[in-house]
């Protein structure tokens, strides 16, 4: 993990400049061809306290110059996963996945799949219909890419049932393992209640990074993520055996990141599992 120095004394949008270099320079020292996976959740420029909002086209700059970086430490058979919701102006909507998707393609990135974060919990909104889900875009360099379908399979709808005609008959008709989870993804967001929520305001739950890691990587493989928080990202792969990397400007974030991924190697971190309801009304707090 690394952080960008600590810059001080400096007018705001200077200094948001030199942290944006300060995260190049720390990927800038990365071999090429070396992440597997590369997966992260950068900033909406909607003005959230770890970031500067600017002018819409000056974020796309900033963000093709990390997109370009990302695409020189992909390995060849590996994937980027970018994590984006909407930037709002004046009640305006716009949606950052459709906006930045162009970056990737000019870099002759292949898009696999629209991944939709689904959450139950999000804006209130009084003027629009609240968001209610994200969008994580899976990119890769070609075609022939980590896929581990059987790792990430769920539980069939139906799991005894069987072919009724055919050769096949009386058969199961479904994969034992489980089934395809499909790209609608239903994972609760990280709210005050949620067992991993830390001080960051934006927080990815470890359990939607999990399925990433498990299905677009093998054991030993690197994962990297420039937007790295408090390290979500990582612990999903530390968690599965893989090799954590990222970095982020905030020196808190970086040292509460540092702290679970120690919590992690001891047995004492608390992350949702991923097997787990998203509501059983049984218990309090449901299934969050």
């Amino acid at each position: 993990m690394g952080t960008a120095k600590k810059v001080t004394g400096l007018e705001r949008d200077t200094d948001a400049i030199m942290k944006h270099q300060d995260n190049l320079q720390f990927m800038r020292g990365l071999d090429d061809a070396s992440m597997k996976l590369i997966v992260t959740s950068p900033p909406y420029n909607i003005g959230k306290s770890y970031e500067k909002r600017s002018p819409l086209d000056h974020y796309v700059q900033d963000q093709a110059q990390v997109i370009s970086e990302c695409v020189r430490l992909l390995h060849p058979n590996g994937s980027i996963c970018w994590q984006v919701g909407n930037h709002v102006e004046k009640g305006e909507v716009f949606p950052l996945d459709i906006i930045l998707y162009h970056i990737f393609k000019n870099h002759g990135m292949k898009l696999r799949n629209r991944i939709i974060w689904h959450f139950e919990h999000g804006l209130h909104c009084i003027k629009r219909l609240s968001g209610r889900h994200e969008t994580i875009m899976w990119f890769t360099k070609g075609n022939d890419y980590t896929f581990n379908l059987d790792s990430i399979r769920v539980p069939s709808k139906y799991p005894q049932k069987k072919y009724y005609k055919g050769p096949k008959v009386g058969q199961l008709s479904g994969n034992p393992l489980g089934k395809n989870p499909g790209d609608v993804w239903i994972f609760p967001n990280v709210k005050h209640n949620h067992i991993e929520k830390t001080s960051h305001p934006c927080q990815f739950p470890v359990e939607l990074v999990e399925r990433l890691v498990l299905s677009m990587t093998n054991p030993g493989d690197g994962v990297f993520d420039p937007y790295m928080g408090v390290g979500s990202s990582v612990v999903a792969a530390v968690k599965h055996g893989r090799t954590g990397y990222g970095c982020d400007v905030v020196r808190e974030y970086v040292d509460i990141a540092r702290d679970r991924v120690h919590r992690l190697r001891s047995g004492t971190l608390q992350t949702r599992p991923m097997d787990k309801p998203i509501y059983d009304p049984g218990k309090k707090n449901g299934g969050h």
